[in-house]
């Protein structure tokens, strides 16, 4: 636990001592109460050649109190990576050689701790903190470099950040047990024999080579566009009834099955033909919105128009806004384009807009 020594005017820090491309670095534990203390927040002011990290976004902050605030029992987060521009002092607590890589760092008080990545995660359990006193009691990791000056402190958060990369949001989806939609998502691609067999659920756009014909994150946003009267009832029905729109869609597209038996290779069909897009799906979900609106009782019957629709890329109706390039495009102008149209081919109302 970290300790304040007022008489010597100095932090006292338990640590692990490690070696990084020659430089010394410290691992450690914080109380979620000292962060302010430690890290206070930087003027927004300065310019950014003379600031070591980017300034914070505010906007982000609630959203990330909100989530630890949300999960009290269960938030997880990554340790926060600083610099210490001190004369600091680490006391191993015994000669031999595991002794000597855990002890006591000493940091007098007037040291500057200059937080470069994590600043988010900081200003967020200090805003959280307020709401839940109990916060404090717990900890974070912290990782301390020596600070050797501003140049130091900016190349060591290029550093930190130049190889980061998001993961798509089809492997969030998949991850992702708190959010409601996400558990609906997953239960129904279980349930529907082409999502279940030919659904990549890592990628949001798949491989040339790819022998899958959707992505999660496109069946995610197609069926919260089905479901947009639904959402907020039972998860079972919810889940009931868009299993059975996408088994019946399914059956009036054959060319899924063909690829689920093997006897048509996915990347062919997702060459050749625009029924697996994302913005193909989108609009399916959309139009299938309107279907439950109109005939909640026998709207199934409506979706046989479906396979009079030619879905190959040659077909000319697909030129009005919807392929872009001989690719087809992913706007929500392409979305509406072709909800309009499924609508016009199952004899659907517009609406003013479509």
């Amino acid at each position: 636990m970290l300790n304040i020594s007022t008489p010597n005017f100095e932090y006292v820090l338990p640590v692990i001592r490690g070696i990084q491309s020659g430089r010394e670095y410290y691992v450690s534990m914080c109380p979620v109460r000292l962060l302010p203390k430690l890290f206070p927040l930087d003027d927004e002011e300065i310019l950014p050649e003379m600031r070591g990290k980017r300034t914070l976004n505010r906007q982000r902050v609630p959203v990330i109190a909100k989530y630890i605030l949300d999960n009290p029992k269960s938030y997880i987060f990554s340790a926060i990576t600083a610099s210490i521009d001190a004369d600091i002092t680490f006391e191993p607590i015994g000669p031999d050689k595991e002794g000597r890589k855990i002890g006591r760092l000493r940091v007098p008080m007037d040291g500057r701790f200059i937080i470069n990545d994590g600043q988010h995660r900081r200003a967020a359990l200090e805003m959280a903190l307020k709401d839940n006193p109990e916060l404090g009691y717990e900890t974070i990791a912290l990782i301390l470099f020596l600070d050797i000056g501003l140049e130091r402190s900016q190349q060591i958060f290029s550093d930190l950040n130049r190889y980061s990369v998001h993961p798509d949001s089809s492997l969030n989806i998949l991850y992702d047990y708190r959010d409601k939609y996400a558990n609906l998502v997953r239960a129904v691609v279980k349930q529907v024999e082409v999502f279940r067999n030919l659904t990549d659920c890592d990628r949001n756009i798949l491989p040339t080579r790819s022998g899958k014909l959707f992505t999660l994150n496109s069946i995610y946003n197609a069926t919260l566009a089905l479901l947009v009267n639904h959402r907020d009832g039972e998860l079972e029905s919810a889940i009931e009834i868009a299993v059975r729109f996408w088994n019946t869609v399914s059956s009036y597209i054959p060319d899924w099955e063909q690829v689920l038996r093997k006897k048509v290779d996915a990347g062919e069909m997702r060459r050749d033909y625009i029924h697996s897009h994302p913005t193909t799906l989108a609009a399916l979900g959309a139009t299938g919105a309107t279907l439950l609106s109109l005939y909640p009782e026998n709207w199934s019957e409506n979706l046989e128009g479906l396979a009079q629709i030619d879905w190959s890329k040659s077909n000319l109706d697909w030129e009005r806004g919807i392929l872009s390039k001989g690719g087809i495009s992913g706007s929500r102008t392409s979305v509406s384009l072709m909800t309009a149209y499924l609508k016009k081919r199952l004899n659907l109302p517009l609406t003013a807009d479509e």
